[in-house]
């Protein structure tokens, strides 16, 4: 967890084969799982927020075979830096929004 603001973009470029400039957050957790860093890009220059548990570790997904991340929603990643465990969490099906003209 040595990594700061290029070293974060970097890794985000060459390992996750993705744009790190795109606005998406970027979450890094060490191998301890008690230390993260979020790197996200915000039209003017890098942000990087970190945060150390006292105690306790973070329970992220695991990632699928052969899958180097994890995508998760806002709220997920809200609750998952909370320190809350969502691996014994249902997800409710949601209402797609499908419109329909009247006749």
């Amino acid at each position: 967890m040595r990594k700061s603001f290029d070293g974060l973009s970097t890794a985000t470029r060459e390992v996750l084969r993705e744009d790190p400039m795109t606005g998406h957050l970027f979450v890094f957790v060490n191998r301890s799982a008690d230390i993260t860093k979020v790197l996200f890009w915000d039209r003017s220059g890098w942000c990087v927020i970190a945060k150390r548990l006292e105690k306790g570790r973070f329970r992220f997904p695991k990632a699928a075979a052969g899958a180097k991340s994890v995508e998760v929603e806002a709220a997920e990643l809200s609750l998952l830096l909370e320190g809350i465990d969502l691996s014994a969490a249902k997800r409710r099906p949601r209402w797609k929004g499908e419109i329909r003209a009247a006749a």
